[in-house]
Parts: structure tokens; C-alpha cells; sequence
């Protein structure tokens, strides 16, 4: 029987928060900004396990208290020098069967709600591909060119802003990944490969904690979760 496995890929620094400590271990809400993220994932019923894949250096995840997850969390000391690099080699380490599904999350999208995850995996549990989450781009998107001054203005028409997770079978994605390794998402591996991922509509509530200030919005954001 098909099931359902999460990955979080944590082994980044997130240079762009300016902060000495790795971007998924920062404060938030009361706990490591990447907490968030792996509470929804454990909590829901449908995903069997969920790994986080670490940098073999890592000293920070143990010293945190994931007890409340028992043994749904599972921590693999394997990271990569890139995004790619990681969630390969978390897909190796965790031995899922080819035809599993693995949903890959971001540790900095600390918002993610359990709707976000019922959706993704209802549209795309029959997939023959798979698929992201996503929203359509709403903002007017402009071209700069090299003095920093517009080019252009963007056609946004069928533009859609990737999230995460982004959901597919662990062979495929393992295979696409070796193929494709110059990639920032999962999607862009099997877009490499001439498959056609599908865009499950999401919300703006599951946004990427990527500057400073968006910390202070995604507090606001877990205080109403509450």
C-alpha cells in the first residue's frame, strides 16, 4: 500500500536573515522557527513518517525538546551542500519504497496549516505526476535592468508563486534529482525531466520566513492559529 512520508530539507543557513544562528533554528512563537513546520507535518494522520535532513554537523537539533513526536520524527544526519544535494540524499537515507509519496517542505514556511496539506494530498494522490503548492501571482512584476531602473513591465497571466510542499513518488523524484541537480525546488527536477507537475492552489498564509521582518508576521500569523 501507497503511503505518505514527509521531508524536511534543514541543512541551509539562510545568510539573508543576517543572524548568526541557521535561519530554521531561529526563535518563533516559542519555540525553533522549524518546529512549526514539523508539527503540522506530524499531525497529520495521513504521513507516516516525517524526516528531517540535517547537515552532518548539526549540533542544534538535539538540543531541542521533540519529544511530543515520538517516533513519527525522524532526524538524518546527511545534508548536502544544496537544496538538491539534500533532499537526494534524505530520499536515499530513509529507503521509502519507489512508489511512495514524499511531500518536501520548506523549514522556513512555519505557517503551514494542516488544510494545506489535506488539499495537496487529496488532488494529487491519484496524480500521475505529482505536484506543489502554489498561488497566482497577484502583484505587478517588473524587469530591472542593470542601472536598477524598469525594463519592463511582466505579462503575470498563468504565473503561479511555488510553495511548498511539493509533493511526489520518491523514485521519480530520486531520479529526477541525480538527473537534475541545478535546481532551487523539486518541481524544476521533474520539470527536467519533461513531466508536467500540477499546481494545487494554495493561500499567502504559507509564505517563506526569508527577511527579518517577515518573523514578526508569521508570530502574528501562528498566534491566531491557536
Amino acid at each position: 500500500m501507497t503511503q505518505f512520508y514527509a521531508l524536511v530539507p534543514a541543512a541551509g543557513f539562510g545568510a539573508r536573515m543576517g543572524h548568526e544562528l541557521p535561519k530554521q533554528y531561529l526563535p518563533l512563537a516559542g519555540h525553533p522557527m522549524i518546529y512549526h513546520a514539523i508539527a503540522t507535518l506530524c499531525d497529520c494522520a495521513e504521513i507516516t513518517t516525517v524526516f528531517v535532513v540535517l547537515s552532518v554537523h548539526d549540533t542544534l537539533f538535539d538540543a531541542c525538546d521533540w519529544s511530543r513526536f515520538g517516533d513519527k520524527l525522524q532526524p538524518l544526519y546527511c545534508g548536502g551542500e544544496t537544496r538538491a544535494d539534500t533532499v537526494l540524499n534524505g530520499l536515499l537515507a530513509s529507503e521509502l519504497e519507489p512508489d511512495d509519496w514524499v511531500l518536501v517542505h520548506d523549514a522556513a514556511r512555519p505557517c503551514l496549516a494542516n488544510a494545506h496539506l489535506t488539499k495537496l494530498i487529496n488532488e494529487l494522490k491519484d496524480d500521475p505526476i505529482g505536484g506543489i503548492l502554489a498561488v497566482p501571482v497577484a502583484d505587478t512584476l517588473k524587469r530591472a535592468n542593470a542601472a536598477g531602473r524598469i525594463q519592463n513591465t511582466e505579462n503575470r497571466e498563468q504565473l503561479w508563486q511555488a510553495q511548498t510542499p511539493q509533493m511526489f513518488r520518491a523514485g521519480l523524484l530520486a531520479q529526477a534529482l541525480q538527473q537534475c541537480k541545478a535546481v532551487t525546488d523539486e518541481a524544476s527536477a521533474i520539470e527536467a525531466l519533461g513531466l508536467h507537475p500540477k499546481l494545487v492552489a494554495g493561500d499567502s498564509t504559507n509564505f517563506k520566513v526569508t527577511y527579518p521582518q517577515d518573523l514578526r508576521m508569521a508570530e502574528l500569523l501562528l498566534g491566531e492559529k491557536k
